[in-house]
């Protein structure tokens, strides 16, 4: 595929975009504020429709199972949430023992779990604090520690050894990550999914993983990318794509050197294999949404989206998208340029608006 010359093109619509990355927020605050333009009794009923919404979700999906109580009590924004979600995605991909140990160790000890005890009207919560809180007292010890609960819990080590304590936390935290991880590979997810999807919810399968360091690594999630398709195709039974699952792609899996100082190589390297993996989305009747990178990629992935949204190979199919980083500064501009690309092309965008990453 030939592709322009890269080079970040400096329309008004960029220029906005670029200059409100570092803009004072309290500018930006007030702006927002001055263009919302609702009345009190739209507001109302905004609030009611969502909570409404949130109330069936948590019935449908949860039903008695305590996740909801415990992910309530442990939420993302505390030190203790935090370090369930790391350890509750690592260990589902840790492969050695002494790895789990230094895992556990790293992300229970520190956190404060006895302030967690008895706040919560869930028994599930309750006998899963205790167990945390335990651990991170036994994983804390050090030879310098006194006292008669210091005794107890090495006694308890003596008697069950580190590796109870260790295969106990790793099972409680891969039942917590099959809550987030649809599967170990994407046939096990499809058909983890088919229950949910007969209640009406569709997915756009993401692969977990890091930004490819080698081209070995970016060819291999190439092709990850387009078995994942060539699954989903298989499931894809509707001629409308809004109603079929869809894919999620990283930019930074396709190209080892995914930065602005490599622009120059990696604009026409990932625009291409992006266009390939859009042209297989596009027939197997299926999304493809491009997922969204750290902040100072922003750029990078614009100019990549715009040579993908333009090319007439994809005309007549509505599938291609991104996820937009809702609460960045530059959000509404990014908007605005979306808009302004789907006048010029006479296309849709498929946008996946986010506030940020569902782990850490």
């Amino acid at each position: 595929m030939i592709f322009p010359e890269p080079m970040l093109k400096e329309t008004a619509l960029r220029f906005a975009i670029t200059e409100a990355y570092r803009k004072n927020e309290k500018i930006v605050v007030e702006n927002l504020l001055t263009n919302i333009n609702l009345d009190y009794s739209e507001k109302i009923r905004i609030n009611e429709t969502a909570a409404k919404l949130v109330k069936e979700v948590r019935q449908q999906r949860l039903g008695n199972s305590g996740l909801d109580s415990f992910l309530y009590q442990y939420n993302l924004s505390s030190e203790e949430g935090i370090a369930l979600m790391c350890l509750a995605e690592a260990l589902l991909r840790v492969p050695d023992k002494e790895t789990v140990n230094k895992l556990i160790s790293d992300k229970i000890s520190p956190a404060n779990w006895q302030a967690h005890l008895g706040k919560s009207n869930s028994i599930f919560v309750n006998a899963a604090t205790w167990g945390l809180m335990l651990t991170g007292k036994i994983y804390d010890i050090k030879p310098s520690n006194s006292g008669h609960l210091n005794k107890v819990f090495k006694g308890l080590v003596k008697r069950g050894g580190e590796p109870v304590i260790r295969k106990a936390i790793a099972h409680a935290m891969k039942i917590l990550g099959k809550q987030f991880v649809m599967g170990r590979h994407i046939q096990e997810a499809i058909n983890r999914a088919k229950e949910f999807e007969k209640r009406g919810y569709l997915y756009s399968y993401d692969m977990l993983g890091e930004a490819a360091k080698t081209a070995e690594d970016a060819e291999k999630y190439f092709q990850a990318y387009q078995k994942a398709i060539e699954a989903l195709a298989l499931v894809a039974n509707s001629d409308q794509v809004v109603k079929n699952p869809g894919i999620s792609v990283k930019l930074s899996a396709l190209f080892p050197r995914y930065e602005f100082s490599q622009q120059h190589r990696a604009i026409p390297a990932v625009s291409d294999k992006l266009l390939r993996l859009a042209l297989h989305a596009k027939a197997a009747k299926i999304s493809l949404t491009v997922d969204a990178e750290e902040a100072n990629r922003l750029d990078l992935s614009l100019d990549i989206l715009e040579n993908i949204f333009a090319n007439p190979a994809l005309n007549g199919w509505e599938g291609f998208g991104l996820a937009l980083q809702s609460y960045q500064k530059r959000a509404w501009f990014v908007i605005d340029w979306l808009v302004s690309l789907a006048q010029k092309y006479n296309r849709r965008w498929m946008v996946r608006l986010i506030k940020g990453a569902y782990w850490d």
